[in-house]
């Protein structure tokens, strides 16, 4: 379908469905680090916000403090999350209008 100014919506429909494709595989090899507590936790997210590695200090784990591991498992998956979502900012240029993600 011709729109006035020779547009094709059905081309620019299949071009817009070929970025976001594009987009999708691009943030699926996208991956972000995070850490809390100066490296007790660290966190590897994929930019579709799949965990794709935690790691958690021994000597973390041998104090026994079962809250404080909790806690700065939560900072660096929050941190991680953060990441991302700049990631995909950064990635995305400003073509979606504010707010959408």
């Amino acid at each position: 379908m011709k729109l006035p100014g020779g547009f094709d919506l059905s081309q620019m429909m299949q071009q817009a469905q070929q970025m976001q494709e594009k987009m999708g595989k691009e943030m699926k090899e996208t991956v972000v680090e995070a850490s809390a507590g100066g490296g007790a936790v660290s966190v590897k997210m994929r930019g579709d916000f799949e965990v794709v590695e935690l790691k958690i200090s021994p000597d973390l784990v041998k104090d026994g403090d079962v809250e404080m591991i909790q806690d700065l498992t939560v900072a660096a998956l929050n941190e991680a999350h953060r990441k991302v979502e700049e990631s995909l900012k950064g990635k995305l240029g400003g073509m979606l209008p504010p707010g959408l993600i």
